[in-house]
């Protein structure tokens, strides 16, 4: 048990962090701590759980990636005029041409970084200024709210209404958000290539030594983030039922302080889909809290600042400091002390 908890410590410290939060907050408000309020919170925190496990793979390759949320607001538009082309479409179709279009443009910020040779987070500040300011361009910021019918109608795989009259659902967005955090960790878990791009965020000159190709890790790693944002936009755009070319704008700066304060490093090397996927959780329920307590939404960026900031500071320091003496020198079993 020691050697889980301390094996991963940022999660286990999240996890007790969040769980004080929740009680705190139910103090102030009795909607807080409610099941019909989880499953908003779960909902709400799908897209941004995406796009986290997605920059969680750029960040442990060592780069640095802002631009996803943009990129997800030209593959939004993007998927939407080509399946209006094409008379229609389908969720198969939406999803093969949102992916595709986000890998697209995910490669194009690996090809900055590996072939000109551009750091990561200028590489990407300039694909953030150029995506966005191309799809304004060519917008001229105008929504899109007539979309097919099966984006726009809501998919609700359960439902189930509460004593309180209150009602429980299970959308689309969340089974996604779920299968895209499985297959992240399945390939930085269970594949050489995850491997590979660990190694490679942790010691780059040792891993181009060691023979791994250096510009399939940033393809990858890049075009992974990109997938992901291209999945995101889609779920997007069918949560809110129409294309704003602005909607996601802003929410980059949120996701990486979530996936950092899950215990990715920005150094690379380091990093969790579980505690990504907290660090989100820890800025929705903040956030969730705050809103039922009546809290100024202009109030929201300093408080949730400053939780992170006490999070990842807590989540940096060593666990087992934390721990009771004696549990630390507790002996093996059939050892003597």
């Amino acid at each position: 048990m020691r050697r889980l908890i301390l094996g991963h410590t940022t999660e286990v410290t999240l996890l007790a962090v969040m769980i004080f939060l929740s009680i705190g907050l139910s103090f102030g408000t009795d909607r807080f701590l409610t099941v019909s309020n989880a499953f908003d919170v779960l909902n709400v925190s799908a897209v941004n759980i995406i796009f986290a496990v997605g920059l969680l793979v750029v960040l442990i390759s060592g780069g640095i990636d802002i631009s996803f949320a943009v990129a997800a607001s030209v593959v939004q538009y993007v998927t939407v005029l080509v399946i209006t082309a094409l008379g229609g479409g389908n969720w198969a179709l939406g999803f093969v041409i949102a992916g595709g279009v986000g890998i697209s443009l995910g490669l194009v910020n690996a090809f900055l970084v590996h072939q000109l040779r551009i750091i990561s987070i200028v590489a990407t500040i300039s694909t953030f200024n150029i995506f966005f300011g191309l799809l304004m361009f060519f917008t001229k910021g105008v929504s899109i709210y007539n979309l097919p019918d099966w984006l726009s109608n809501r998919v609700v795989l359960f439902e189930h209404e509460m004593p309180d009259g209150s009602w429980v659902e299970l959308t689309l967005p969340v089974v996604v958000m779920v299968l895209c955090c499985f297959a992240t960790w399945f390939l930085m878990s269970r594949t050489t290539i995850g491997r590979k791009l660990y190694a490679f965020g942790d010691n780059p000159e040792g891993a181009r030594r060691f023979g791994i190709n250096i510009g399939a890790m940033h393809a990858i790693a890049f075009g992974w983030l990109g997938l992901m944002a291209g999945i995101a936009g889609l779920m997007q755009a069918h949560y809110a039922q129409e294309v704003v070319p602005n909607a996601l704008y802003g929410r980059e700066l949120d996701v990486l302080a979530a996936t950092v304060l899950g215990g990715a490093r920005l150094g690379g090397g380091k990093g969790s889909v579980l505690g990504c996927v907290l660090g989100v959780l820890m800025v929705s329920i903040t956030q969730n809290g705050l809103n039922l307590l009546g809290v100024s939404p202009f109030a929201f960026k300093m408080i949730v600042g400053a939780i992170i900031l006490v999070a990842i500071s807590l989540s940096s320091a060593r666990f087992d400091k934390l721990l009771p003496q004696a549990l630390k020198r507790a002996p093996a079993k059939g050892k003597q002390p």
